[in-house]
């Protein structure tokens, strides 16, 4: 079975660098909370060069989010701001960082690419 959360740190790992935040230096922790269990992420921030790794350890941010909502965070239909302002998930540290790593997120769907979605589910109905 796929896991959004995973399979999102994994691919951001294997980004190197992110041009969308160079000039950023600073590491952010994301707690993800599985039931009892919590998993924890670091992504090390360095002048857009990211270093991703999976265990805890200090960070100038740290984002505790269940798994589920990080689930659609990852996979592109949860926006990570709104969820910080409907209180779904807590920061503690350097908030401003939520708005640094909301570009590391993907984006909704486009209309037009959910539109043909929609129309090829159709056809296959």
């Amino acid at each position: 079975m796929a896991d959004p959360t995973t399979d999102f740190f994994r691919d951001l790992s294997g980004r190197g660098s992110e041009p969308m935040l160079r000039g950023v230096t600073a590491t952010v922790r994301f707690d993800i909370v599985r039931g009892e269990q919590t998993d924890s992420w670091l992504i090390d921030i360095k002048d857009g060069g990211l270093d991703v790794s999976n265990g805890s350890g200090d960070a100038d941010c740290v984002v505790t989010v269940q798994q589920r909502l990080f689930d659609g965070i990852a996979g592109g239909t949860v926006n990570a701001m709104a969820a910080l302002l409907r209180g779904e998930l807590s920061v503690s540290g350097d908030a401003e960082l939520v708005v640094v790593v909301q570009r590391l997120f993907p984006g909704p769907p486009r209309v037009h690419e959910r539109e043909a979605s929609t129309v090829e589910a159709g056809r296959q109905t």
